[in-house]
């Protein structure tokens, strides 16, 4: 799956709040993720290497978590960011898998999200970070077959500004 994504520090919350709620826009309930990212050996940031993300998610304390492994490349010259996900059932296996083919643990981020989904192909993620607390907004859209990734992200850069958001980042959260 193709994706583009725009992230962006929040730094009043209640206001980026307001503004969603302007648009008839509202958050899901909070549930807490836990990532812990492995990468090949020779890794460079900013580069089109292979991350894989081993995620916990617990979206309410009495449910057993969930697992799941997702590949991701960002490819630099096109600003797209190649994802597969696929559950996992057997959590410790799936990292000896990895640690096995050479990957090694590169960081960890753990946050707790709330998402809305804005349309079919677009989700909105409000992310408070387990670690200082710091809040971001991040928008994902998924690329139709041939869509230009270019024009995509001016359109999720337009929307986080619609609510308020300029300050992009464009590290990933284990790299923060």
């Amino acid at each position: 799956m193709r994706k583009v994504i725009v992230k962006c520090k929040v730094h009043n919350r209640d206001r980026f709040e307001k503004k969603l709620e302007g648009v008839d826009l509202d958050f899901s309930p909070v549930y807490w993720q836990h990532d812990r990212v492995y990468v090949p050996r020779g890794y460079k940031g900013r580069s089109n290497f292979p991350r894989l993300i081993m995620r916990t998610e617990m979206h309410a304390v009495d449910d057993p978590p969930t697992y799941l492994l997702s590949l991701r490349r960002h490819i630099e010259d096109s600003g797209v960011d190649i994802i597969e996900d696929c559950p996992i059932t057997d959590y410790q296996g799936m990292v000896n898998v990895i640690l096995q083919l050479g990957f090694k643990q590169f960081g960890e981020v753990s946050r707790r999200r709330q998402e809305i989904k804005m349309t079919e192909n677009t989700m909105l993620y409000l992310d408070t970070l387990d670690e200082d607390n710091t809040i971001y907004a991040k928008i994902e859209s998924v690329l139709e077959d041939k869509e230009p990734a270019t024009q995509a992200k001016l359109e999720l850069i337009n929307t986080m500004r619609s609510f308020g958001e300029n300050d992009v980042v464009e590290s990933t959260y284990f790299e923060l």
